[in-house]
């Protein structure tokens, strides 16, 4: 079986996991891409998950410019979990909030904490326990994360 080159395979997996809205690339960097969406209009830094997770794990970065939210962190995980979810950012440590699949933020300060560390950091993990019980994690590598981030948020700012 003939493998893509890693940037290739993430470009072919976020083009099928992004909304089929009209969607212009911003860009793929190391493991991250940036895209942005015409309606709703929002532009979004994502990588997915590094392994074989039970489902497809992805991270997002996301701006809304008509709801003025700016690095907005979320997380669709590889399972459902129960009780509360950890993120590692380095040796910085968060507690999202979760419901599913999916995790968030507790608020826009956490936002912005963990896209700092995001910044500074080579690679982050995001732990729980699993609805089904066990315990699990999504690994992330960050190569390429700010220059996305930075990405999606000059490509929604164009927008205003």
């Amino acid at each position: 079986m003939t493998r893509l080159p890693a940037p290739l395979a993430l470009g072919a997996l976020l083009a099928l996991a992004a909304p089929l809205s009209a969607r212009d690339s911003l860009g793929v960097y190391e493991g991250w891409a940036a895209f942005r969406d015409a309606s709703p209009a929002r532009c979004y830094a994502i990588a997915k998950a590094q392994g074989a997770p039970a489902a497809p794990a992805y991270a997002t970065v996301s701006n809304w410019p008509k709801q003025q939210v700016r690095g907005a962190v979320h997380f669709v995980l590889s399972r459902e979990v129960s009780g509360s979810v950890r993120l590692a950012v380095g040796n910085t440590r968060f507690t999202l909030v979760a419901k599913g699949r999916n995790a968030w933020a507790k608020d826009a300060r956490d936002d912005a904490a963990i896209v700092a560390a995001l910044r500074s950091a080579a690679r982050m993990s995001v732990s729980a326990q699993g609805a089904k019980g066990g315990t699990f994690t999504d690994r992330y590598a960050l190569a390429g994360a700010a220059t996305a981030i930075d990405a999606a948020t000059v490509g929604c700012a164009q927008r205003r």
